[in-house]
């Protein structure tokens, strides 16, 4: 069986789930391009904790963790299981890495890893395991986390990353953007640049390196995963980007695969 590539995913707004929206449509088809997975290890940008977590529960709960949003979203559910001997494996191998790492056994899917899984594995029979950022550590500590899952693809499990190529909400609140505004089509072009050239320790500088990186993530935690999943890819670097769009001017919707 061919090994999986890793996945970086944004996710947007939590109404993807509900519109057919370009990144919606996209998500829909993106089961069909690999071979479905025994289960799925996901980074997602709405877990932050200090040390790596990754989730215990045998049935976790779908977590709706955003307000203001219509009723018809509070009722999705996303019932994939969970898989504890699975997170064990997870835990043993970011420890054998040399970090921290612990096991929540009651926490639920946030709906940075439901909302895109919902669209790709509608029938949720695949079961998810779930892994929090830590937003005070850099990119190289996540690509180090990757780094360390990246035997499970050779275990056909699926490991994605899911948060978002750009993400100024303050900016995209302040109304929607006929155009994508420049500084994030420059940001999101210095990224595939770097990725299609293998260059991954400026990608790793990126806060220094890529232009406007304050502006695109006033704060880091959507941008890390995108790390964990790059960490886990193998080397020499084989890239697909995937899916490329902007939702309200601001948030870029980028996916890759490595």
């Amino acid at each position: 069986m061919p090994i999986l590539p890793t996945l970086f995913i944004s996710h947007g707004s939590p109404m993807l789930a509900l519109e057919d929206a370009p990144t919606a449509v996209f998500l829909r088809g993106l089961s069909s391009q690999f071979p479905k997975p025994r289960a799925i290890v996901v980074a997602s940008a709405h877990w932050e904790t200090d040390e790596p977590m990754v989730t215990g529960a045998a049935h976790p709960e779908t977590i709706h963790d955003f307000q203001g949003f219509p009723k018809e979203l509070y009722a999705l559910r996303y019932p994939a299981p969970g898989d504890p001997a699975l997170a064990e494996r997870v835990q043993s191998l970011i420890i054998n890495a040399g970090f921290k790492a612990g096991i929540d056994s009651r926490r639920g899917m946030d709906h940075g890893a439901w909302n895109p899984l919902l669209l790709m594995y509608p029938a949720a029979d695949i079961p998810v395991i779930e892994l929090s950022v830590q937003p005070q550590r850099d990119a190289r500590w996540h690509y180090r986390i990757g780094q360390a899952l990246a035997p499970l693809r050779e275990e056909n499990i699926l490991i994605i990353g899911t948060g978002n190529l750009t993400h100024n909400l303050r900016e995209a609140f302040r109304g929607h953007h006929l155009q994508t505004l420049a500084w994030v089509s420059e940001f999101a072009k210095w990224v595939e640049e770097r990725v299609r050239q293998g260059d991954i320790e400026s990608l790793l500088d990126w806060e220094r390196l890529a232009p406007h990186a304050q502006e695109n993530h006033p704060t880091p935690e959507h941008f890390l995963p995108f790390f964990v999943a790059l960490g886990a890819a193998q080397l020499p670097l084989q890239v697909k980007h995937l899916h490329e769009d902007t939702a309200m001017g601001v948030l870029a919707m980028d996916a890759y695969a490595f």
